[in-house]
Formats: C-alpha cells, structure tokens, sequence
C-alpha cells in the first residue's frame, strides 16, 4: 500500500499548517472573540462543510484532503470547523439529498455558517440498539404532526436549537424499518423538555427528550412519509475514515508520555519501570492500528468500494482505550490523580480524573459497544446457508 502524498496533497497541508501557525494562539488566549473570529476565517477558507458541493457553499473537497485537514486540526487542538457535527455531518447531508427546496435554504447556510447547533433524535430507552424499533409517535392531525414519545441519551441536547427527529408513523407496517418518518423539528416547540444527564465529573453531554403533543407542520418533514429509515441510513453513511480522531488519541498518548517523564514510581522515574514503558507501548501499538483501519476505510472511499465496520471497530477499540489511558494515568499519579480541578495537588489540573469521570460520553456517544459489535458482526458473519456448510464433514 502506497502512503506516499501527491504534491498537491502535500502543498494542502502545508497551507493548512501555516493558517494554523498565523490564527491559532495557545489555548488560555482562546476566548469567546476569538472562537467568533476563528469560524469566520475557516468558513472564508472553505473548510467548513469542506467535501459538500459547491452548490451546496461546500468546497467539493476530496477525502484525501478532508483527511489531511482533521488530521492538523487535530494535531494543533484547534477548535471544531463549525458549531454543529451533527448538523454537519448527518443532518446537512441528509437535507441536500432528501430535503425540499425551501428546507435547503433554511437550513443548509445557518449550518455553514455555525449560525445553528443541531441534535440528533434517535435512541430510545427500550430501543437504544435497535433503532428500527423506536416507539416516539407521529400522527398526521391536518396540516402538522402531532409528535409524543421520548428520546434518550441525545448528545447536546441542552444547547442545540434543532433536532432531527426519528419517529414512528405507521404501527401496522409489515417491516419495522418501514413507518418510519424524519422531522426537523425546533427545540423550542411547545411540548419538548429536555432533561439533562449529570454524569459522574459534572457535565450535561447528553439528555431525556419527552415530547408531548408537540405539533410538527407538514413541510419540516424531511422525505416522504414512511421513508425515514432511508434517510436516517442515507445520513449515517457519511462517516468519517476516523482520521482525526486517531490523531487526537495519538496527543493523549503524548499527554500521558509528558506524566510518565514527570512521575516517579517507588522512588524512581517513571519512565524506567519496565512495566509503564509495556503499557506505553501497549497504547502506541493500539492506536496505530486504528490509523491504519481508518486508511483502509479512507482507501475503499477513494475506490467507491463497499464499505464496512472499519468505523465500528475503531470506535470499539477507542471507547476502551481511553477509559484504559484514563485509568492508568490516574493510578499513576496516586492520590493526586483522584483529585478534580480546583484540588490542591490536581494532577494536570484535574484534566485526568475528569477524563476518567466522563467515559459514558466515551462509551455512549456514537454508538454503544454492544451496538458497534452488532455491525462488525454484520459485515463479518457468514450466511446461515455458510455457517451451516463450515459445520458439514468434510467429504474427504
């Protein structure tokens, strides 16, 4: 496999690594002016929504690109290209394929224009990993919807705006993947509330949803009735090849190597105990075969090939990899590792044992463990009609 860039690729990053250098300051200089300044300027480069057509105000960029321009971002911590992954990454998507003229104005400009936030309807309580069963109603009364049901663990659910809402129209369809309708729906809509999730460390990522009466009108549906499971598949496809996010692992894994150096263990430097330099190691190894998952699934984009788990299986691995890094960095540094920001002796300000507090958000968001091996074993199993032929006696 050839991981050589063309020079065109090459010239890419190095123009994304110098806008970095003249626009990026160090983080205690980042305040609300600058991150205001900051998405106007990646906007005017045109790396916000970067691969959407250009009749859309993306840039039509290639997947090499996009993967090279999460890759620095990555790299620099720089803040996110837009105010929405969701609204970027699913629900712009899914309006430009699926959506009428009038909800491509609306919505598609406030998107790039990180003007709106935008939340995802999808999981329920009784239905989380299995989406095709959800329950929240939709019923045509007129000239709207009227919506009741409830959602849960909806990331960013307490600042968001929208919601692009997954819900059930047909109860007696002959598939549960059929009955299935999308609606872009206003947080504020008479009847939402929205309950917040504390998790352990004090954060409030994720949320109830309950919808009561909530009156929805006709032309915020995003397809045709009944075409929901469509669409919500249809938006869902556009992953990413996990590029950046392997990268931002690959900075933890310096972060870590940075309170290795600065810990001593039984009197003596850290990073001489053979047994922190095996786990170190352990971590390195890990995360460099999830770089190289993502270029196989970035490889099969290029290609136009089928694609498959590669995505699930680097979000199974990372999930457990950070609580891994987490957990070990904080048994570390001993007592102090425990503490939160604010404690006397809080080891990197606290940074660790929140990390290590927040794993729900690690764990949940994107997909649960069980839900990512659902789809390896989607893509991995053989047929029943296979399976029965591998039990057969061989004929010999």
């Amino acid at each position: 496999m050839d991981f050589d860039y063309t020079e065109s690729e090459q010239s890419f990053r190095r123009e994304v690594q110098d806008f970095l250098r003249e626009n990026l300051p160090p983080k205690k200089d980042r305040d609300e002016h600058f991150l205001k300044t900051w998405l106007e300027k990646v906007r005017e480069k045109g790396w916000v929504g970067f691969s959407w057509p250009k009749a859309f105000g993306g840039s039509d960029g290639g997947l090499i690109e996009q993967a090279i321009l999460k890759e620095e971002m990555a790299l620099a911590k720089a803040p996110p290209l837009g105010t929405s992954m969701m609204g970027l990454a699913w629900v712009g998507p899914g309006i430009m394929e699926y959506g009428t003229e009038e909800q491509k104005k609306k919505f598609i400009p406030d998107i790039l224009d990180s003007k709106v936030t935008w939340c995802t309807g999808y999981s329920e309580p009784n239905h989380g990993s299995d989406l095709a069963a959800i329950q929240c109603k939709a019923e045509l009364v007129g000239d709207h919807y009227l919506v009741n049901g409830q959602k849960i663990w909806t990331t960013g659910a307490p600042w968001s705006q929208w919601i692009i809402l997954l819900t059930r129209t047909d109860f007696k369809a002959k598939s549960k993947h059929e009955g299935i309708t999308c609606f872009l729906v206003p947080m504020d809509s008479p009847g939402v509330e929205v309950k917040p999730i504390k998790n352990m460390a004090g954060d409030k990522h994720f949320a109830e949803i309950f919808f009561t009466d909530v009156q929805v009108p006709v032309e915020n549906r995003l397809g045709a009735e009944g075409e929901g499971w469509k669409v919500t598949v249809s938006a869902l496809a556009n992953e990413r090849s996990s590029i950046g996010e392997v990268t931002q692992m690959f900075s933890k894994l310096d972060e870590l190597k940075d309170l290795v150096k600065s810990t001593r263990v039984q009197g003596k430097p850290a990073a001489e105990d053979p047994a922190v330099r095996r786990q170190l190691a352990r971590f390195e190894t890990k995360i460099a075969a999830m770089k190289y998952n993502g270029l196989r699934y970035l490889t099969k984009q290029i290609k136009g090939e089928p694609l498959s788990s590669e995505t699930s299986v680097n979000k199974l691995h990372r999930a457990s990899l950070e609580i891994e890094m987490d957990d070990f960095a904080v048994s570390l540094s001993g007592e102090a590792g425990l503490q939160l920001k604010g404690g006397e002796n809080a080891v990197g300000g606290g940074s660790w044992s929140k990390s290590a507090l927040n794993w729900p958000n690690v764990v949940i968001g994107g997909g649960t463990p069980n839900i990512q091996r659902n789809i390896c074993l989607l893509y991995t199993s053989p047929s029943p009609r296979d399976r029965t032929r591998s039990r057969m006696p061989s004929s010999a």
